[in-house]
């Protein structure tokens, strides 16, 4: 081989054997988001599972809906007044990209929708489906440093007859609380107080009473978790 030739092959060899990068330079929220999924006909909602570290250390709720039509009617009979769990194990991004003030939001996300926790033994129902973001109601960054607030404050997420309450996380260590509500015609959407009795879920009574409501009008907890926020 002719030394001009020998040159090219070492160059063409050298380019191969480069490493693949990335379009564009992840953030530190790059990473797999689980998410709990709760919902039913009146709406779907997915409520990102937090930590204290990255790339988790945010608050995320979004209303969400599945692109297939039939997989998303389906997904809300399956949900619609139920209170077990169900989680989202969607592909890897940056979870910067759901903030509304993210340059290039994002708007979709391809997932499998797991009855139960997807890292808990839950089952996969439907592989690979298209998870499209309506809204994003709430983006907020947690703090990591060692905090005790007296009192939870609960979001109240759907504004119908099907609601559901969502303990902001706003303490280290704290719990995260999803609970059914079922709300009478005209009842206020506001987010409501009870006092925080240490890593305790709220209780019914003391849900209905923040809320001036009957007790029955409290649905079961859809999801509580304590570990993943020590």
């Amino acid at each position: 081989m002719n030394p001009i030739r020998r040159a090219l092959a070492g160059a063409l060899l050298a380019t191969c054997t480069l490493p693949l990068l990335p379009l564009h330079a992840a953030d530190k929220t790059y990473g797999t988001h689980g998410m709990a999924l709760f919902g039913g006909q009146e709406g779907l909602y997915a409520s990102h599972l937090p930590m204290f570290h990255a790339p988790h250390e945010y608050q995320v709720i979004l209303q969400v809906h599945i692109a297939d039509p039939a997989t998303d009617a389906a997904l809300r009979q399956r949900l619609d007044g139920k209170d077990a769990l169900w989680t989202i194990d969607p592909e890897k991004f940056e979870l910067s990209t759901l903030a509304p003030e993210a340059k290039a939001p994002r708007k979709e996300f391809k997932a499998d929708l797991v009855q139960g926790h997807f890292e808990r033994g839950g089952s996969t129902q439907y592989k690979h489906a298209k998870v499209v973001i309506d809204k994003v109601l709430v983006f907020r960054q947690l703090d990591d440093k060692p905090a005790n607030a007296s009192m939870s404050r609960y979001m109240q997420i759907g504004s119908g007859a099907q609601r559901f309450l969502v303990k902001e996380i706003d303490s280290r260590p704290d719990f995260d609380h999803i609970v059914s509500y079922h709300a009478a015609p005209g009842a206020p959407t506001a987010a409501v107080q009870v006092r925080k009795w240490g890593l305790q879920a709220a209780g019914n009574d003391a849900l209905a009473m923040a809320l001036k409501t009957k007790m029955a009008a409290i649905g079961g907890t859809i999801y509580f978790e304590t570990e993943d926020l020590k």
